[in-house]
């Protein structure tokens, strides 16, 4: 205990370092299962490149805000699902190996133990931040993340993705069909309106019988279960992806800090495309909140949000994971209801929040607008998933266990409904 006080009273400041303050911060991390480091930081405002700086000087270790660009990744590190935990990336430095390491205070502390018994590893370890190393990890395995990105659906379920080409003979037959389904519209009226009918009237009551046995239906309404203790809850992830929304960053942000859910087991990545030079220069400015991380997604073909959301996938730390259009102003408690739904059913491995349009007062259209909204979540969607139906996912407000996600090989980059065909 005295060399987990002394650590933390070198990375916190003088109004923040006392021993009671110190060992009050111990016990809040051991209550919540949190690392005592990113509580410091999260808590007191602490930027995580200070916070490690601090770290560093006490054990004696070298230090440096930003992994060197001779530094490569090895293949073992590359193909990890979950680079998000990653903490160690070795590379070669002016002739020497060097450990490049973002540790965890307990690992601080043990590093500390060892380069007092062997003063030579203090130079050939090297401490960076978190996002120092996220970013070396970034920069030196874009190519294989990209492809990752790009085909590790199509090779886990070949035929289950949109990246293979229709043939000749396909493309040629549904011409042929177009041109006979428009051709037997146009001739209705006047020669086949006797034989169409009857097919017409199944295309239009087949829907419409299901949708009044959904409306007609009255399921039971499930007590909302309780809320989870705070040192129950695992690290949630928020992944946000942004293409040319600048004005939209600050709304997100404001947002995501209204969240109901403890800081220090929250992250929220938000996914750009490199070519969205504004956005990426918006979202940067969040940055000095340690919940959120930015990810530049390279340009590559094809240009899809499925695409970026497959290539931040490795870095997602969270036991769950939820996905956020930039104009999403969740409810505060959606979290923490989702992680309680989760926690009472362990087979479950997806959730739909409802989508609520603002503005259905506004107009005739967005009041019709609003009713369909209201009418898929609250009679629709239910309907469906009661009688075992596929769920036609929209694209927000989905929250998943990252592990079935994974299972399943993450979103179709060659689907542009991607959470429909996830569905």
């Amino acid at each position: 205990m005295h060399e987990a006080i002394a650590l933390l009273r070198s990375i916190l400041d003088e109004a923040h370092g006392d021993d009671e303050k110190c060992k009050a911060l111990l016990s809040k991390a051991r209550a919540n299962g949190v690392d005592p480091l990113d509580l410091a930081c999260r808590q007191y405002g602490l930027a995580e490149d200070v916070a490690h700086a601090r770290a560093s000087a006490h054990c004696g270790l070298a230090f440096a805000r930003t992994v060197p660009n001779l530094v490569s990744l090895s293949a073992e590190t590359a193909r990890a699902e979950q680079l998000g935990d990653a903490r160690t990336l070795r590379g070669t430095l002016l002739g020497r190996e060097v450990l490049f390491i973002a540790p965890t205070f307990e690992g601080y502390l043990d590093l500390a133990a060892r380069v007092a018994s062997n003063p030579d590893l203090g130079r050939s370890v090297c401490a960076v931040p978190p996002p120092a190393l996220r970013e070396a990890l970034l920069a030196a395995g874009a190519p294989l993340l990209t492809r990752q990105a790009q085909q590790r659906l199509a090779e886990r379920w070949p035929r289950a993705s949109g990246h293979r080409d229709l043939s000749l003979g396909a493309r040629i037959g549904f011409l042929v069909a177009l041109t006979a389904l428009v051709t037997m519209v146009a001739l209705a009226p006047f020669t086949l309106e006797a034989e169409l009918t009857p097919l017409v009237a199944v295309l239009l009551l087949v829907p419409a019988i299901v949708r009044i046995a959904a409306a007609v239906s009255r399921p039971a309404v499930a007590a909302a279960p309780a809320h989870v203790p705070d040192r129950n809850l695992p690290v949630y992830t928020v992944l946000i992806p942004l293409r040319s929304e600048a004005h939209m960053v600050p709304q997100i942000g404001e947002a995501m800090r209204s969240l109901n859910y403890p800081p220090e087991k929250l992250e929220v990545i938000l996914a750009v495309e490199e070519t969205s030079s504004a956005t990426l220069a918006a979202a940067s400015e969040l940055l000095s909140d340690p919940r959120f991380q930015l990810i530049a997604i390279p340009d590559s073909i094809p240009r899809t949000k499925p695409k970026a959301l497959n290539y931040v996938l490795p870095f997602v730390r969270g036991e769950y994971l939820v996905i956020y259009d930039a104009e999403d102003i969740p409810d505060p408690d959606q979290l923490r209801d989702a992680a309680a739904r989760f926690a009472t059913d362990p087979a479950l491995d997806c959730l739909q929040a409802e989508l609520v349009v603002e503005n259905g007062d506004e107009t005739w259209r967005t009041a019709l607008y609003a009713a369909e909204y209201a009418g898929q979540f609250g009679v629709m969607l239910p309907f469906l998933a009661r009688h075992g139906f596929p769920i036609p996912l929209g694209g927000n407000s989905n929250h998943f266990r990252t592990r079935a996600l994974r299972e399943v090989g993450g979103w179709d980059p060659y689907n542009v409904p991607e959470d429909a065909d996830l569905g």
